[in-house]
């Protein structure tokens, strides 16, 4: 019989969406169990609400202490015989404190930080070098389970699909998507960039998408990309919800973007992803499924700016430097993406 289980991790839209295959391979190994339950922040359940077999817990950062202890008061009386703590950050290692459990499973010491080990009292194994869905997928080892299936089925509403099916004719083009911002600023390429890419698909008869959030720096790139190109595109950015978005990403033949959520929500829905990498590594945090169309310049980065190979950091160093877009190149781009039309056609 499955133990109870609550798992915790609140952020951000591309690491929870690498928690769903976790979920996932639990459900497969306890069929007939009672519901998981996770606590999750707002905007991860804007995404995933309705994943079947799923009590969410939401806590909303902005809340503080107070909303640590509305939580407590929600979670079942009895508490679990385990949580899955998910997240090494301070805020969610004291959140992680309110939620009752016998065992508590944590991250290995060389990615434990901010008093992690002070909340757990057990680990999973200390495996360098995989991909950051491969180390949250090894947190059922210690339930004695392994990740050997990697699924996700989002749940995407039929009315999220017929607004995405709506925004673009079904008329035989492929569609370039472009989702060109991060939250981490430094990780964005330029406006410019994306708009001679761009440019490039629409003279291969490519329709050109562009998508994004609603926030002042997401509205300023989309709207220098759109000036800096000569062939149109179809601006949705800041339209649609985060219920909408995947459906919209499903409908892309390409998604152009730089490591960001919508990059690992386009992958889940099996949509090809150009990755643009130089301030974080591909193989750790690039599209899980095909890194085929990523441009990779994390190694160029570690030596220009860290003076030594990318094989000589320690494994998940960001480099976000100022400037370390500049390079990849449009070239680059260019060239992944005539690897993708090699392979597909289009």
């Amino acid at each position: 019989m499955r133990p109870s289980l609550c798992l915790l991790r609140l952020s951000a839209l591309g690491d929870v969406t690498h928690v769903v295959p976790l979920v996932r391979t639990l459900q497969r190994a306890w069929p007939d169990a009672p519901p998981l339950h996770w606590v999750i922040d707002p905007a991860g359940l804007r995404l995933l609400d309705g994943l079947d077999g799923v009590v969410f817990h939401v806590y909303d950062k902005r809340s503080g202490l107070a909303g640590m202890r509305a939580l407590r008061r929600a979670l079942p009386s009895g508490g679990f015989d385990v949580l899955l703590q998910m997240q090494v950050a301070f805020r969610a290692n004291l959140l992680s404190a309110y939620i009752p459990a016998r065992r508590r499973i944590g991250y290995d010491r060389s990615r434990s930080k901010d008093l992690h080990g002070l909340f757990i009292n057990e680990r999973i194994p200390d495996r360098p070098g995989i991909h950051v869905l491969d180390a949250i997928g090894s947190f059922c080892e210690p339930l004695g389970l392994q990740q050997t299936d990697v699924t996700w089925d989002l749940p995407v509403p039929e009315a999220a699909r017929a607004w995405a099916h709506d925004q673009w004719p079904d008329d035989g083009a492929p569609v370039l998507m472009v989702s060109p911002c991060s939250s981490h600023v430094r990780r964005n390429w330029y406006a410019d960039r994306y708009a001679a890419l761009a440019d490039h698909a629409a003279t291969r008869g490519w329709r050109v998408v562009l998508c994004g959030g609603r926030s002042e720096l997401e509205r300023q790139t989309a709207d220098a990309i759109l000036a800096a190109m000569r062939a149109p595109a179809l601006d949705l950015v800041g339209k649609d919800t985060l219920k909408q978005l995947p459906a919209l990403l499903e409908r892309a033949s390409l998604l152009v973007t730089p490591d960001s959520g919508p990059m690992h929500i386009g992958n889940a829905m099996g949509t090809k992803v150009l990755g643009l990498h130089a301030a974080s590594n591909p193989a750790r945090s690039g599209p899980y499924s095909d890194r085929r169309y990523c441009v990779d310049r994390y190694d160029d980065a570690a030596r220009r700016y860290l003076g030594k190979p990318a094989a000589a950091l320690k494994w998940g160093t960001k480099i976000e430097h100022e400037g370390v877009m500049e390079l990849v190149t449009v070239d680059d781009a260019i060239d992944a993406f005539e690897r993708y039309r090699a392979d597909h056609g289009g």
